[in-house]
């Protein structure tokens, strides 16, 4: 343990934070489902997504901009594969899983399944929900739009977001193939957790609100992030707003708002949500048979080390999870007593490790 950070166990955090979503008025069904959500991102070692965004997240759950209990419902559904839900500017969390809920019933019937949600917030990390359809034994898809923070080289404010995108697919390993990507060179949240520890970040992550380089991570987020592999990132992620946004008949680009910079507005985001049966081209012992024989073409890939092993996406994750299940989430301090503020304001009991 370092001088600057602790150690959580996973199911203290997780009580905890469930505690503290429900005294902000979610349901405790609802305020459960968040802090698992929460956690099991610190779990797999993407911290930007986790605990990290607990402070705003209550600050605007506590402000009324996230409606603690909306009222989800279809917009254009209908009895084939494709529907379009109204989010309620709930919690990202919620949203998301009623959106992946119902693209998995509808796979179900129809082998696939799709929808679209408007008038979301910030759902946390896209693996989430393309987990929930593996979980189901089926392909998952999970897409988002967010406020433009990233353009190309010249530009002088950025011109769209960094939309992440997730891809997971069952595989007949202790793990699941998952790909989460956002469409930055970084994430912003790598950004936010660099100042929170006092770190400095390479100068090809974001640039100053002036378009030149930085190495100061307050002034990269005050600016806007580069594309990951340019002009290929950036085409990307117009096209996710475009199938988001655009498609959804919610707000895009620049009419979208930030939760960090817009605090006391609904963020107004939208997300795709995409599930596929994989048995609607094989039997699920042909699906089985042929992704065992794909994964160990993967790993059998020759290195130049032989002593190291091509990794499938999903894998460091999974080995990450199991190294924090016994070990603790790591917390920097500055995180820790931001959320034992609230804790204090909301009368939530707070863990011992958490007492100053």
């Amino acid at each position: 343990m370092t001088d600057d950070q602790r150690y959580i166990q996973p199911e203290v955090l997780e009580r905890f934070l469930g505690n503290l979503f429900e005294r902000g008025g979610m349901s405790t069904t609802d305020a459960a489902y968040c802090a698992d959500c929460m956690v099991k991102t610190n779990l797999w070692g993407v911290d930007s997504h986790g605990v990290l965004r607990m402070p705003i997240y209550l600050k605007r759950l506590l402000s009324g901009v996230i409606n603690a209990k909306p009222d989800i419902k279809p917009l254009k559904d209908s009895t084939g594969p494709i529907a379009l839900i109204d989010g309620d500017s709930g919690m990202g969390y919620i949203v998301g899983r009623a959106g992946m809920k119902l693209a998995i019933e509808k796979a179900k019937t129809h082998g696939i399944g799709m929808v679209l949600a408007r008038n979301s917030n910030h759902y946390g990390a896209a693996a989430l929900y393309a987990r929930e359809a593996v979980e189901a034994g089926m392909i998952g898809i999970s897409t988002t739009n967010v406020i433009p923070n990233i353009g190309m080289k010249g530009s002088k404010r950025p011109s769209t977001g960094n939309n992440p995108i997730a891809m997971a697919a069952p595989l007949c390993e202790d793990f699941p193939f998952v790909l989460d990507i956002s469409l930055s060179a970084v994430a912003g949240g790598k950004l936010l957790l660099a100042a929170k520890k006092g770190e400095k970040i390479p100068t090809d992550w974001a640039v100053t609100s002036d378009g030149k380089e930085t190495d100061d991570p307050v002034a990269g987020f005050a600016g806007f992030l580069l594309p990951v592999g340019m002009h290929k990132g950036f085409g990307l992620s117009l096209f996710i707003d475009l199938i988001t946004g655009v498609l959804s008949g919610g707000p895009f680009l620049h009419d979208l708002k930030s939760m960090y910079k817009h605090a006391e507005d609904p963020s107004l985001t939208s997300h795709l949500f995409l599930a596929i049966d994989p048995e609607i081209f094989l039997t699920r012992e042909e699906y089985e048979q042929r992704v065992q024989q794909w994964a160990a073409m993967v790993h059998g890939s020759e290195m130049v080390d032989p002593a190291v092993k091509q990794v499938i996406p999903g894998e460091i994750e999974f080995n990450r999870e199991q190294e924090r299940k016994a070990s603790g989430i790591p917390m920097p301090e500055d995180l820790i007593k931001e959320l034992a503020a609230y804790g204090t304001e909301l009368d939530v009991q707070l863990p011992g490790v958490l007492v100053q």
